[in-house]
């Protein structure tokens, strides 16, 4: 697992619309919100990317960008962002290499089934591309705002 004020992997993986980004793009520009989620339009997940896009004049303000993660497909991806009017990019780990980088692949416990799973996580990365912040096993609920408060003290 990452810990605070270590650099952060460095990563490229293809957007919504099948364009490669990568967390250079944003090096000495912008800080970066990298949130993991398990599944494009899911309970959790969309509450979460609803909350983020809400919120998303606020980060500009304080010149960050938000970016979520999942293994979901590109037109997955797509589709998500049309069907809820989302304002953020969101990366595709078709091969799950960017979850194992960030350590967000955990075994999972459901109803007394043990599976792998992405374990919905946060990671705040500054311009210098450190992490100020890892939070893994986070809550969809009222997690964006949380995460803002802490871009603030930046």
């Amino acid at each position: 697992m990452l810990i605070k004020d270590q650099p952060a992997p460095v990563f490229s993986a293809p957007n919504q619309d099948n364009s490669l980004v990568s967390l250079t793009d944003y090096r000495h520009k912008q800080h970066v919100v990298l949130y993991f989620y398990p599944k494009d339009d899911t309970p959790g997940c969309t509450i979460e990317a609803n909350d983020f896009t809400k919120l998303a004049n606020e980060f500009a303000k304080y010149n960050t960008v938000v970016i979520g993660v999942s293994k979901d497909s590109c037109d997955s991806h797509l589709a998500f962002i049309k069907k809820y009017g989302l304002n953020l990019q969101l990366l595709a780990d078709h091969n799950g290499e960017l979850c194992e980088q960030y350590g967000v692949w955990q075994e999972k416990e459901k109803a007394g089934v043990k599976k792998l799973g992405i374990v919905r996580s946060t990671f705040i990365i500054n311009k210098n591309g450190i992490i100020n912040e890892a939070l893994y096993g986070v809550s969809a609920e009222g997690h964006a705002q949380q995460i803002l408060e802490k871009i603030k003290r930046l």
